[in-house]
């Protein structure tokens, strides 16, 4: 076009390297910063340390890690090492090692994902380092001394078809879109069986609980697609069980030649149980089986011979559906009040008559539980002689939002404690995503109780609490909502005399980011300070950008400013980032993390430069005497990936 000039490769060459520069020295102005501060908190830092240790040794080391059952043997992880032990004698005195991550020199790497072949000889394992996204998968021969089979780098999900022929994804630019099938025995080789062309879907791998069918999963934010590999027949093609259709996700089991699938197909658009027989699984197919009430988060499922049981979320609190395949009843568990995590032990073995898991909650370590399907009751395995919380209150309640809609909170106080108006208070966030806020047990939420403070849990729309609807009402031009229900659930625990403004800190990580970052814009006056853990503040310059790795699959979440014109400034409109002005914010403490592939640290340190210059603005426009000026602090970790970290990691963070 006329009057166009294009950008010589040079102009764009040098804009690269000003903002490398750029970066360069706001990092090292940030590091030199926290290095000028960080001696003050010397003192405190080293009783938190102290007393975090003392209830790591008193609870987590107790509790011990969930187990696989298979028959008469049981695998277990303590401390990076894999034992094997009989059914009735498990702990590590009597149990044999099969790996040790030590002995293979990845100091640095925890265990992610364990599957030990059907007959037992094999074990595939995935090695994560702290400072990277991709996994190792390590496969080992089984034998009276173990050894290492094969090392495939990059891995993020594997599952054995048969005896010796493994399936697994690889990971690239954390996108996932290539299936490989590897043998172990016979002629060995390796060969690509599926490629995803779509960079809105990530591929993972499933094996049906009776082992009839590994499914090769594809899913983008809003719908799925499945493949079945026969395992009587691993090496031939995957046939496809119902083609993508938008909108709707689906998942499946097997059991006596049908399909049992977890899907949003229908209305309402929230989970349901379907079957369809196997020769035709189309959706014209799928006949309903059970139907999930309004306002019910389902959070796991698991399916055995003659029945399967839904692991579901309402209002808080946590119960159990167990649906009887034979005699079509539906009978439902309440779960004990304090639980708010569940984690469900693996059972390979699709017969048994037991189900083992595990319940906690932020104050609580996890406790075993297990539902026998004969006796038809819930027994606590009292087996840990782990002491449990007794003077922690768990409270539930609803705040009523702008447009009504009632959020509900999850609160823990010291039972204790007088005066809660005057007690300090942390308020967690997330509400993206359709995921729940993170709940289970850290050891510095208890210490947090013992030391008085109350702790808050906001189920913010956005997040996955109650169901899909709740993350559809919450998610693209619906994300105001998030942060009208943040203000409505502070607003009422002050008013209930769970502490008060001066006293109130707001917690939140990675895209919770955007809720609490945009309410401290908004609402600056209802907390004194915020702690943001690698979060995402940058919304739109984020969006606008189609080379990193996650923008185009982020969409579904956010929308798509670079076509409309809508999107972009609804998304300007919350932007943390956007949305700084000079007034008075609270304290804000943020730790970001130097190789973060999922946030770009940039978005971060420009972040806090501007947060720093509103609050200074505002300080020196003011002339009241004493006029307060927040601390803003950026702690940038050189090691660590996107907010998952070992114990010790944690610790020293």
């Amino acid at each position: 076009q006329e009057g166009t000039k294009v950008p010589s490769k040079r102009k764009q060459n040098t804009s690269i390297v000003t903002s490398d520069l750029l970066h360069k020295n706001l990092l090292k102005s940030e590091q030199e910063n926290w290095n000028d501060i960080s001696p003050t908190y010397t003192a405190m830092t080293k009783r938190i340390k102290e007393k975090l240790e003392e209830l790591h040794n008193m609870y987590t080391l107790n509790s011990g890690s969930p187990r696989m059952r298979f028959g008469e043997n049981v695998y277990f992880e303590e401390n990076g090492c894999i034992f094997l032990a009989k059914a009735d004698s498990v702990d590590e005195g009597n149990a044999d090692i099969l790996f040790s991550i030590e002995e293979l020199g990845f100091s640095d790497a925890f265990i992610q994902r364990i599957r030990i072949s059907p007959d037992q000889r094999y074990m595939a394992i995935s090695l994560k380092s702290e400072n990277s996204e991709e996994a190792t998968c390590i496969i080992m021969k089984l034998a009276s001394f173990p050894v290492v089979e094969k090392v495939i780098p990059s891995v993020f999900s594997f599952e054995w078809a048969a005896n010796d022929v493994l399936y697994y994804t690889t990971q690239k630019n954390l996108k996932c879109q290539n299936v490989f099938m590897t043998t172990f025995t016979y002629q060995k080789q390796t060969k690509l069986v599926y490629t995803e062309q779509d960079a809105r879907f990530f591929v993972d791998l499933y094996c049906t609980k009776d082992r009839r069918f590994l499914t090769i999963n594809s899913n983008s934010k809003t719908t799925s697609e499945v493949w079945l590999v026969d395992c009587r027949h691993p090496f031939e093609s995957p046939a496809l069980v119902q083609a993508r259709t938008t909108g709707v996700i689906y998942h499946i089991e097997h059991r006596k030649e049908q399909l049992y699938i977890l899907t949003t197909y229908g209305e309402p658009a929230e989970y349901k149980l379907m079957k369809a027989p196997v020769a035709s699984s189309g959706k014209e197919n799928w006949q309903l089986v059970y139907a999930l009430e309004k306002k019910t988060k389902l959070v796991d499922f698991e399916m055995f011979s003659d029945d399967c049981i839904m692991f579901l979320k309402n209002a808080g609190h946590l119960y159990l559906n167990v649906i009887s395949f034979v005699s079509h009843s539906v009978q439902s568990i309440k779960l004990p009040t304090w639980a708010c995590e569940f984690e469900l032990e693996s059972h390979p073995e699709h017969t048994t008559s037991t189900c083992y898991f595990q319940l906690s909650s932020p104050v609580h370590p996890p406790k075993r539980f297990a539902y026998s399907f004969k006796e038809n009751n819930l027994i606590e395995q009292a087996v840990q002689e782990v002491p449990i919380i007794t003077n922690c209150h768990t409270t539930r309640l609803l705040a009523k939002s702008k447009d009504e809609t009632l959020v509900p909170i999850t609160v823990f106080h010291n039972k204790n404690s007088k005066e809660l108006h005057r007690r300090p208070l942390l308020v967690h966030v997330y509400g993206a995503y359709g995921i729940d806020l993170h709940m289970s047990f850290k050891e510095e939420k208890l210490m947090l109780i013992e030391e008085g403070w109350i702790l808050a849990y906001c189920h913010v729309r956005g997040g996955g609490e109650q169901g899909l609807s709740w993350h559809r009402d919450g998610c693209q031009h619906n994300k105001l909502n998030g942060l009208h229900d943040l203000r409505a659930c502070i607003t009422l625990l002050h008013k209930l005399g769970f502490s008060q403004p001066k006293h109130t800190a707001l917690a939140a990580a990675s895209a919770g980011g955007v809720l609490a970052g945009a309410l401290c814009n908004t609402d600056p006056a209802l907390i004194r300070a915020m702690v943001l853990q690698a979060p995402f503040v940058d919304v739109l310059n984020t969006m606008m950008k189609t080379y990193l790795p996650l923008t185009i699959e982020e969409q579904e979440e956010w929308g798509n400013p670079l076509e409309d014109e809508k999107c972009m400034k609804y998304i300007k409109s919350y932007c943390p980032y956007q949305n700084i002005k000079p007034q008075c914010y609270p304290s804000v403490f943020i730790t970001a993390y130097e190789n973060d592939e999922r946030i770009p640290l940039t978005g971060i340190l420009q972040y806090v430069q501007k947060l720093r210059k509103a609050a200074l603005d505002h300080a020196s426009s003011t002339s009241k005497k004493g006029n307060w000026i927040p601390s803003i602090i950026l702690d940038v970790q050189a090691n660590g990936s996107h907010c998952d970290s070992s114990w010790e990691h944690s610790l020293n963070e």
